[in-house]
């Protein structure tokens, strides 16, 4: 194993214990760790979208506050984080005058709304158990995409955006989170229609994260940052979350809540 393979693993591996203590106390620890993420992540979006250092701050401290309100002691996941997300929207846009800016708010609160959201599901520790699964497809999405591009190979799923990604790659990753969700479902009850919508999700999460290379594409950059070695940025660890999360919690919502 080269070096960097190794950094990448240890760091990984960290990463995911961090997420998962976070995950199993809850309540305000699972919350900071959201806003300490959606706060970088905004740095790094603003970085990527070519803002100046002082724009990138004043975003920064803005998107803080629809976070801040997320917090278990405060409003939590409410109509008011909506509202003030969107407040923080047009505070970003108009004082930047820079739309794109502004649009790292929704790509940063929505996700972390709809992981709360989950999280805060608490009965017979349900909501537990939908978080992990709703974080864990992602990461089983991003090791079968990995291994199974790797070994068969084959066309590219978008050459122009992410020329590493492959037709292959995506099978693998859907089968995956599928095996994931249905074992969930097997030893942990996990509702047997969010087991089948893992594989939607897992496209969802691939989708995340073309669009994720596609924003670095047009920076010209590798990484969204250098925070993590041998991972790059906190959206390059994330990318697939941001797009899964909500989809997540409609899926909890229309399939299983509404019944």
């Amino acid at each position: 194993m080269s070096s960097e393979l190794r950094t990448r693993a240890i760091v990984g591996v960290i990463l995911i214990l961090v997420a998962l203590g976070a995950l199993f106390f809850g309540g305000f620890f699972f919350w900071l760790l959201l806003v300490v993420a959606g706060v970088l992540m905004q740095g790094e979006w603003g970085a990527l979208i070519g803002a100046t250092p002082e724009n990138r701050k004043l975003a920064m401290y803005a998107v803080s506050v629809p976070l801040a309100i997320l917090c278990p002691v405060a409003a939590g996941v409410s109509w008011l984080a909506f509202g003030l997300m969107a407040a923080a929207f047009f505070f970003i846009a108009l004082t930047s005058r820079s739309v794109k800016l502004a649009l790292g708010v929704p790509y940063i609160v929505v996700p972390v709304m709809a992981l709360l959201y989950l999280r805060e599901q608490a009965p017979n520790l349900q909501g537990l158990l939908l978080t992990f699964w709703a974080l864990g497809l992602v990461w089983a999405t991003d090791i079968g995409a990995y291994f199974a591009g790797r070994s068969i190979g084959g066309p590219k799923l978008a050459p122009r955006v992410s020329p590493s990604k492959t037709w292959s790659g995506l099978g693998g990753g859907v089968l995956a989170a599928l095996l994931v969700g249905f074992l969930l479902h097997r030893f942990a009850g996990l509702p047997v229609q969010l087991a089948g919508a893992s594989g939607v999700l897992a496209v969802s999460a691939q989708l995340g994260d073309l669009l994720e290379s596609w924003m670095k594409r047009r920076a010209g950059v590798k990484d969204s940052g250098t925070l993590l070695p041998g991972h790059g940025g906190v959206m390059d660890r994330l990318d697939g979350v941001v797009a899964a999360a909500p989809l997540a919690a409609i899926c909890y919502m229309l399939l299983v809540q509404a019944r």
